[in-house]
């Protein structure tokens, strides 16, 4: 890949353009439908839809960073996180990014930004609590490989499209009925078709985001093995995270899953280890690259 030495991954680019096509084309088509239904508000609903994302892509990293409780620390204050970012991004050849951390104790890690320049590697003070350095630095070229990919960038436009989609609905439906003045049948049917249109736009915009989330961590994870060259070490990262979420106290565990598609390990309560549509693929799945990848390089 150009301008880093991690691994290159033309399935993840692949995939990166195809979702951000089809995202881009949905969110053509729902502001088009809004504007069609809201003949009155169409001002109001394209400044509004343009706006929003604007800001949204711009401001990503900050929105993102403070949503998880981020700061910002110098390498005086977190000399080994600092060094050990240092050393990977001297080995990836890539630019240092900010260096945050997140005061909590469910063991994560995660990366935020539209490009290089922008981005902030956070680690939670459970995780810099829990691991080793050797495991450490194996989280951190993870999350080092999503900004090299520029797929937490990809990630974050499309995780805000149902959001989005949600706030463009209700300035957009408050402003027809305004107009409407409430009283008559069209407005009995966009009370109907406008929550509808938006349903299925958060609906087809969460599939999206979680087939390409879960790709882009086993791309990250093999990234990350071959960058540093120890694939043991991200393996016993992985199980030991995923072995402490169970002893996390579950409202704890509740405030993390809204980003879940951003950190290393998802961070699912009891009551969420049921679903289908993970952000994240299986540890199995995981482990099981790592040690084909360990074995490759063990027999190179």
């Amino acid at each position: 890949m150009r301008g880093s030495r991690f691994a290159p991954d033309r399935g993840l680019t692949t995939r990166m353009v195809g979702t951000m096509f089809l995202i881009g084309l949905l969110y053509v088509v729902f502001v088009g439908v809004l504007v069609a239904l809201l003949r009155g508000s169409w001002p109001v609903v394209l400044v509004l839809a343009g706006a929003v994302f604007v800001a949204q892509f711009w401001f990503s990293d900050r929105i993102a960073a403070f949503g998880m409780g981020a700061r910002e620390v110098t390498r005086e204050q977190a000399p080994e996180l600092h060094g050990a970012v240092d050393r990977l991004c001297a080995l990836a050849d890539m630019p240092k990014p900010r260096v945050a951390i997140a005061d909590s104790d469910v063991p994560n890690a995660f990366a935020t930004g539209r490009n290089q320049r922008n981005a902030v590697v956070c680690a939670t003070t459970g995780l810099l609590r829990r691991l080793e350095p050797e495991e450490l630095e194996g989280v951190l070229a993870h999350e080092l490989s999503h900004v090299a990919h520029r797929d937490v960038a990809v990630m974050t436009v499309a995780s805000f499209l149902g959001v989005l989609a949600g706030i463009v609905t209700r300035i957009g439906l408050w402003g027809g009925l305004r107009r409407a003045g409430g009283r008559d049948q069209n407005t009995a049917v966009l009370l109907v078709l406008i929550p509808l249109i938006s349903a299925v736009v958060y609906v087809i915009s969460f599939l999206l985001t979680r087939m390409l989330s879960r790709y882009r961590e086993l791309s990250a994870d093999r990234a990350a093995a071959l960058l540093t060259g120890r694939p043991s070490a991200l393996a016993s990262a992985l199980t030991k995270v995923t072995g402490q979420m169970a002893r996390i106290p579950t409202r704890d565990l509740r405030q993390a899953e809204p980003f879940n598609a951003f950190y290393f390990v998802p961070a699912f309560s009891k009551e969420s280890l049921t679903q289908l549509l993970d952000s994240h693929p299986s540890l199995e799945q995981r482990l099981e690259q790592l040690g084909r990848i360990a074995a490759r390089l063990g027999g190179a």
